[in-house]
Parts: C-alpha cells; sequence; structure tokens
C-alpha cells in the first residue's frame, strides 16, 4: 500500500536527478539499435576487428584515396544527430528534432569530435526555443503563408544556433569532456576507478544511475573507444555480476517468497537484461547493497587489470548485450569481471543473510512497492513479485477510467462486464468512472493506454491495465482470467465450471450501468442518421454534436469540448466505431442525456482507423449508461456490426439496440 509521507529535502532532489536521468535516457534508449550496429561494424571491420575490410573499417587507401569507412562518419555525425532529433522531438516533436539536428551539426563540426553530450545540449535547446519562437506568432499568421513562415523561421532560427553550437558550445563540451577524460584517466592511473561502484551501485538502487549513464560514462566511453577500439566506462553501471550474485544468494540461503521468486528474476537479470528486478530484493535487506558495490569493484578491478572493455553500450545490461559489445582482445577479461564480480557478490551477500537477525524475506511485495516508490513510476517488473505473494483476496471491483468516465469509459466498461459475466462471475463490479474521481479502494484499474500515467498514482495499491481498443482488446481476456485465479485462489467457484447459479445470475443486471432503467428518449429516432454527409473527423465530431444541440440536449459549446476531449485522447472504439463526447470539464454543458448515431458507408479516416460509426455522447447521472451497454454489445460482436452496416432504415438501427424507444 502506498503511504503518503512527508517531503523530505533529499527526496526533491532524488526526484529531479531521476526526471534528468529519464530525459536523457529517453534521448538514448531509442537509438541503441544504431549504437549496437556501430559496435558490431567496428568490432568486425576496423584494422583489429574480426573480418578487417579497408572500405568499411576506415583504414589504408583504395586507388591512392584513404578509406573513409562507416565506422568514423557513423559515430561523428549518424549517432550524435540521432540523439539530437530524439531529444528536440520529445520537446517539440518533428519540427523540434529537425531544428534540434541543425544546431547540432554546429557543435559537431565546431569539436571535430564525436558531440554526444553536445547533442544532448543542442537537440532539446533547439526544440525548446523554436517552440517559444512559434508561441509568439501563433494565430497571428495570415491563412495560406503559414507553410512560408514555419520553413523559414526553422531554418533561420536552426541556422543561428548552428552558429551558436560551433562558436559557443563545442568549445565548452570540448573542454568538460577533456576534464571529465582527464578524471577518469587518474582514477584509472592511480587504480582508484573501481570506487566508483561506492556511488554507481547505490544509484541504480535509487533509480539515479541513467544521470550517470548516460549523461556520463557513454559520452566518454564512445570518445574513448573511438580513440583506442574498446572502453571499460561502459562496463561500470552495465555488468550484471553484482545483481546476479545477489539473487543466486537468495536463492541457496533466502526464504519464503524471496527464495521461491529468485531464480526467475535470475534468468530475467543475466539474460533479459532487466536490472531492476533486483533492486527489490536489496530493499528487502539494505545492507545487501554492500555486496553489489563489493561485486561492483571486483568487476571494475578485473577490467582494469585485463585492460578489457566494450566496443559500444550494452543495453539492455543482458549478458548476451555484453558479449556482443565486447572488443576482439577482451573476451576473457569481460567474462571474468562478471565471473568474478558474481562470485564476490554473493559470497558478500550469502554472509548478511545467514547472518542477518530477525531474517524475514516475505514482504517482497512491498518491497516492490517502495522500488515503485523510489522510481516515481510503476515498474514492468514489480508485477512479477506482486503476483508471486498471489491475490490478497477475489477480485471484486474493477473500474474502467476515462477523462470524463462518461462515453469510452462506459463502452469499455459495458464489454468486460460482459465477458466477467459469461465467465461465470456476476458478483463481480465493473464500474466507469473519471480519473478525477478516482480513490484507492479498487483491485483493477482499465484505462486507455493514453491515461494510464495519469490514473496510476490516485490507485496505486491496484493492478493498472491499460488497452489501444476499447471493444475488442485482448487485455481483457487476461482480465477475465485474472479473476478466475483470484477466485481459484481463494477457493471459491471453479473458474472454468461456473455454478448453474452463478450462469443464471448472468441474466440479470447486477451493476449500476445497466439498472438505470428505460432509455426514454436518450436515443430518438431523429438523432440517427443513416447517410453522414462529414467527410474528416473533425466534421464528423461536428456533425454527431450537432445532433445533440438540435435536440436540445447540449449547450452549444459542448462542441468545442468534444473537439478537446479527441485531442487529448482519441475516442476511437474499434470494429469501425467512435464515441466522440466532451471531456469532464464539460458536464455543466449538459442539459440531459441523449445520444446520437450517424453511419459513413464509405468510411473515416479516424487518426489512421478506419470509422463507419459515429456515436455522439452527452450523460447526465449515468442515465446514457443504458443505451451504451447495448451499442457496446452491439459493437462487440462482429455479426451485429455487419447487419447496422447494412440496415437500410433508421428502426432497423434501434431494432439492434434494443429497441431503446419501447
Amino acid at each position: 500500500m502506498a503511504t503518503q509521507t512527508e517531503a523530505r529535502p533529499g527526496t526533491s532532489a532524488r526526484v529531479r536527478v531521476q526526471k534528468f536521468g529519464t530525459f536523457l535516457s529517453g534521448m538514448i534508449m531509442p537509438n541503441i539499435g544504431a549504437f549496437i550496429a556501430w559496435g558490431l561494424i567496428t568490432a568486425l571491420f576496423i584494422e583489429k576487428g574480426w573480418l578487417p575490410v579497408p572500405q568499411l573499417g576506415g583504414f589504408g587507401e583504395t586507388d591512392g584515396v584513404a578509406n573513409v569507412g562507416l565506422v568514423g562518419p557513423m559515430i561523428t555525425y549518424l549517432l550524435p544527430l540521432l540523439i539530437a532529433y530524439t531529444g528536440g522531438r520529445m520537446v517539440y516533436d518533428v519540427r523540434g528534432g529537425v531544428v534540434g539536428s541543425i544546431a547540432t551539426m554546429g557543435v559537431i563540426v565546431g569539436a571535430g569530435i564525436p558531440m554526444f553530450i553536445g547533442a544532448m545540449i543542442m537537440g532539446p535547446l533547439g526544440g525548446w526555443t523554436m517552440k517559444k519562437i512559434d508561441a509568439l506568432w501563433d494565430g497571428k499568421i495570415r491563412p495560406g503563408f503559414e507553410m512560408l513562415v514555419n520553413n523559414f523561421s526553422a531554418g533561420i532560427w536552426g541556422a543561428l544556433l548552428a552558429m551558436l553550437g560551433f562558436y559557443g558550445v563545442a568549445p565548452l563540451v570540448q573542454a568538460f569532456s577533456t576534464g571529465a577524460g582527464n578524471v577518469v584517466q587518474f582514477l584509472v592511473n592511480n587504480g582508484l576507478l573501481p570506487l566508483t561502484s561506492i556511488f554507481i551501485e547505490p544509484a541504480k538502487v535509487l533509480f539515479l544511475n541513467n544521470a550517470i549513464n548516460h549523461g556520463v560514462l557513454t559520452p566518454l566511453g564512445i570518445q574513448q573507444s573511438l580513440e583506442q577500439g574498446k572502453s571499460m566506462l561502459f562496463l561500470l553501471e552495465a555488468n550484471p555480476g553484482p545483481g546476479l550474485g545477489i539473487l543466486l544468494a537468495y536463492m541457496f540461503f533466502g526464504r519464503g517468497a524471496a527464495r521461491a521468486s529468485a531464480p526467475g528474476a535470475a534468468i530475467i537479470h543475466f539474460v533479459g537484461g532487466i536490472h531492476e528486478i533486483y533492486f527489490p530484493y536489496v530493499l528487502m535487506r539494505p545492507l545487501l547493497i554492500l555486496a553489489a558495490i563489493a561485486g561492483g569493484m571486483t568487476g571494475i578491478a578485473t577490467l582494469s587489470i585485463t585492460n578489457a572493455g566494450l566496443v559500444a553500450p550494452a543495453a539492455p545490461g543482458s549478458i548476451i548485450a555484453v558479449l556482443a559489445q565486447t572488443a576482439r582482445d577482451s573476451y576473457f577479461g569481460v567474462a571474468l569481471a562478471v565471473v568474478l564480480a558474481t562470485a564476490v557478490s554473493f559470497l558478500v551477500a550469502s554472509v548478511i543473510l545467514k547472518t542477518a537477525k530477525n531474517q524475514d524475506d516475505g514482504d517482497l511485495a512491498g518491497a516492490a512497492s517502495r522500488m515503485e516508490s523510489l522510481k516515481g513510476k510503476k515498474s514492468s517488473v514489480a508485477g512479477t513479485f506482486r503476483s508471486t505473494s498471489a491475490t490478497n483476496g477475489p477480485i471484486r471491483n474493477i473500474v474502467f477510467a476515462c477523462d470524463a468516465g462518461m462515453g469510452s469509459s462506459a463502452m469499455g466498461a459495458s464489454v468486460l462486464r460482459n465477458k466477467i459475466k459469461a465467465a461465470g462471475f456476476p458478483d463481480v463490479k465493473v464500474v466507469n468512472l473519471a480519473i478525477a474521481n478516482l480513490k484507492d479502494d479498487y483491485d483493477v484499474v482499465v484505462t486507455h493506454q493514453d491515461l494510464a500515467a495519469r490514473a496510476e498514482p490516485l490507485t496505486q495499491s491496484a493492478t493498472h491495465v491499460s488497452v489501444d481498443n476499447f471493444m475488442n482488446s485482448p487485455r481483457y481476456e487476461e482480465i477475465v482470467e485474472l479473476v478466475r485465479a483470484s477466485a481459484a485462489a481463494e477457493g471459491g467457484l471453479d473458474p472454468h465450471n461456473p455454478t448453474p447459479a452463478a450462469v443464471a445470475a448472468d441474466t440479470g443486471s447486477g451493476n449500476e450501468a445497466d439498472s438505470g432503467g428505460t432509455t426514454g428518449d436518450v436515443l430518438a429516432h431523429e438523432s440517427v442518421v443513416l447517410n453522414g454527409t462529414a467527410t474528416t473527423q473533425q466534421d464528423a465530431i461536428d456533425e454527431a454534436g450537432r445532433l445533440l444541440v438540435d435536440r436540445g440536449a447540449v449547450d452549444v459549446t459542448y462542441v468545442a469540448a468534444m473537439h478537446e476531449r479527441e485531442r487529448s485522447v482519441p475516442t476511437y472504439m474499434g470494429n469501425f466505431l467512435a464515441i466522440p463526447h466532451g471531456t469532464n470539464a464539460a458536464k455543466d454543458l449538459i442539459r440531459r442525456s441523449a445520444v446520437s448515431i450517424i453511419r459513413y458507408p464509405e468510411g473515416i479516416d479516424w487518426n489512421g482507423k478506419q470509422v463507419k460509426f459515429v456515436v455522439g455522447v452527452a450523460g447526465v447521472n449515468n442515465e446514457h449508461l443504458s443505451i451504451l451497454s447495448a451499442i457496446a454489445r452491439v459493437f462487440s460482436d462482429k455479426e451485429q456490426v455487419a447487419r447496422l452496416d447494412e440496415a437500410t432504415t433508421v428502426d432497423e438501427v434501434l431494432a439492434l439496440f434494443g429497441k431503446v424507444n419501447a
């Protein structure tokens, strides 16, 4: 269970460093494939590589002309420009990426060395400044001149930033790189480099490693690799040995859930390269950080003694990635560094686990929650630990949350509710809510993938499931299986053989959404249009909104709120259906519940999806949920959708939705 704690001074600083590291990682990680490609080309084709090829490796001459090769241009131009583009795009989409790349060329040419740090500066700077400049004349450009202004402003500002990079930023970054390189060399020359583990290993558990790894070690390692053909800096943080040693110690000397889960965690850590999976084991027994530090120091010392290193970053930190990026002359040293780091970490962790008093390794789920608290967001592997402790009881409450809690969530909840009932669990309550109204008292929270980040902080004790298709998401089947598993764990219903009572109960309503009684005139005959006139997504929203306005159900400004909702989270539901509706803030604009249905036989492009049916929604006090439930049942059945597509009269459409006007 997540608890509210008073913010400590160090906490905010740690969070800021985490965010900074996450931003740096966001520029590097999408381009790791390019780093791997460069590393493989370097390992294979340079003069000291496995398969030396002058034209590819960039050594020697061909017909009296020096070979340029792939290695130099890729590391000098391609990789920094990819980083710059990614950083600029993170700030200001494609336009920011382009301007950031132009700006980075100035740093690259000005420094004459691989400018990864320069790219991390100029890329986001280019995107941010371009965004601010565009804001100056937003809405002030005469129609027809937008392209001219946008193209020339980006070109002019990009050129100015390139000159700034050439004359101003390049010398500063070059000086920083030289200074940092000298510090690293000093540590190496004096045998002090292993001491960096004192900072790196705790930083990993606190999720501060991205700032160190991607902000300092990777750029310096690339420069060192270009000059020497390899660098041990790539393995200071990525060595899987320290974490593996801790997990092996739990396998032999741990207890309860920790011992049972350690073998699987070890495979994910060592082969999958997901190091954060061992962090909860350290958080359960904080003294184990000494084992990680000892293992890390041993690995770095081994690399220093054997003069071993990698040619490029190993990401993720899998033994497969490590070996793939190992320099030709370093396989023994790298393998020995991993083995010895594992052995030392294992020995230290074993002593700690065997001698610790009041040993209780059962709260692995709690440690996973603390890890997520440190990370500042949900972890992709923390669910592994929560599942090992089984469910804390049956799943009884599921909430489907969206921005307004009115349209998308109601449809999704209806589909999921019907599936869970059909599986024989009518007592499981499935409701829909606006995200703003969520409380941390639900077992499962389902959201659109674009809204997951908003819902998770409000319901930290729940299991979160995100979907990208409201009507027929495969995640719904996973939720049904989760319900079955929780029921079986409690020893109640046989999940695969529901009782007759359960099947009989499935025919009832059993939930608020379906207990609204008759839909009355929520869907009126005049609100169904078989041949819509709109040809674009925006016009279709207007057309659906006008039907609601014409019926006096909403204020005319509600249509603008429908467009605002679409910009924040698309309302495409799957199976050719979209249900545009207003934002949560626009509920005051609704006078009474109403639904409009428009069919577009030729289809409309809806953010790359084909939509043939647009359902406008406005609801007060859940009065509209019965018709939405009927719509959900129809559109989750492809045969019903086909009948709706072939309908020739409005009455046929209304009949498919349960004769709502009866």
